[in-house]
């Protein structure tokens, strides 16, 4: 259910940190994600899962369609965009930290139209990623790391996608 009182400018109250040790619920998390974002209850994200550095969305076509019945380029990009601050928040929340993130940095390349319901994969751009962030964070209490975006549908490669994500400072 959206919170049709906040105002613009009223930050959403933060998601508890998982207990130590404990394994992010990530139902709990897409639902205070639908609360905290509103537009994320029309984006069509059916399931989230986490694997070490990946983190993978099924999302339905339907309500992403365009004029021409193909995924709309742009709640595609919205969709990258989302992936990206999510993958940067869930990996602070695994490590006790609870930061502002931002996207700095988007872009998108459409490769083919996305024809049905498709699979959203992002990681880490360099394989040391996480260890530069975590670095970053613990030397200078901020960071960067830059993420990829690959959309499927079926076996089909659609899009290619990239983000840089920033870690502000603890205020």
């Amino acid at each position: 259910m959206t919170d049709t009182t906040r105002q613009p400018g009223e930050p959403y109250p933060r998601l508890p940190l998982p207990a130590s040790g404990s394994r992010e619920d990530l139902s709990a998390f897409h639902a205070w994600l639908a609360n905290a974002i509103p537009m994320v209850t029309s984006l069509g994200i059916e399931k989230m899962q986490r694997e070490g550095d990946r983190l993978e969305w099924q999302l339905a076509l339907a309500p992403n369609l365009n004029d021409k019945g193909t995924g709309f380029g742009g709640a595609l990009a919205a969709q990258t965009t989302l992936q990206g601050w999510c993958w940067v928040t869930l990996w602070l929340r695994e490590h006790g930290l609870a930061r502002d993130v931002v996207v700095a940095q988007a872009s998108q390349r459409f490769l083919a139209p996305v024809k049905g319901d498709y699979r959203l994969v992002c990681t880490p751009r360099q394989t040391n990623g996480t260890e530069q962030l975590h670095e970053n964070l613990q030397q200078r209490g901020k960071g960067r790391i830059q993420l990829v975006h690959q959309l499927y549908c079926g076996e089909s490669l659609c899009l290619e996608a990239e983000g840089d994500y920033a870690v502000l400072p603890a205020t």
